[in-house]
This record gives C-alpha cells, structure tokens and sequence, in this order.
C-alpha cells in the first residue's frame, strides 16, 4: 500500500487541523502523562514544570472540547475534587507518539 500524504497546506486539511491541535505546546506533553491513568490536577502540575494553572486549566479544556480528554468529578462539594482521563480516542494517540519517541531515541 502507498503511502498517502495529504495536502496539509490547505486549511481545510483534516490532518493539518490534527497537527495544528496537538502542536499547541503542552498538549502531547499532557497525553503523555495521562497515559499512565487518570490524573488530578495538582498531580500534572507536579509533572510539568513551568506550566502555571491558568495555561494547564486552559489546555486541559481544549482538549477536553477536542474529545481527547474527560474531566470526572470526584467530589462535588468544596474543596472540589476532580481527575482528567483520557478518552478512548486521546487513547488511540499512544501508538503515534511511541513512533516519534523511538524515532527521537534512534536519531538523537
């Protein structure tokens, strides 16, 4: 089978509208901490230094609204508790960034 590469310089491109989502600059970095399970905020904070709350509670909306995340509510009344997952099709982004991975590794 040949490989299809799409026209991604067209905006209308599904796959440049893929790129352009997960190119944002904390979001693969996201992915790859929820891959070993639901995680609180406080918890990916801990994780990503450098990133500040506002940034990572945007992110984690936008990626919530893009499918790739769930937000549970553990505990409803003050002080909130809630964890972020990701969705069965954030899951399906494991395979592709293991690709990059071992591609960084082998040439780096």
């Amino acid at each position: 089978m040949a490989l299809v590469i799409p026209d991604v310089m067209e905006e209308s491109c599904a796959t440049r509208q893929a790129l352009e989502r997960l190119a944002a600059k904390w979001r693969v970095l996201l992915i790859y901490g929820l891959l070993a399970g639901p995680q609180r905020h406080a918890d990916l904070r801990r994780r990503l230094p450098g990133i500040t709350q506002k940034v990572l509670t945007e992110t984690l909306r936008g990626m919530e609204d893009d499918g790739l995340v769930e937000r549970r509510v553990l505990k409803d009344t003050a002080p909130q508790h809630v964890e972020y997952a990701l969705t069965p099709l954030g899951k399906t982004l494991q395979e592709p960034l293991s690709a990059i991975c071992a591609w960084a590794v082998e040439h780096a």
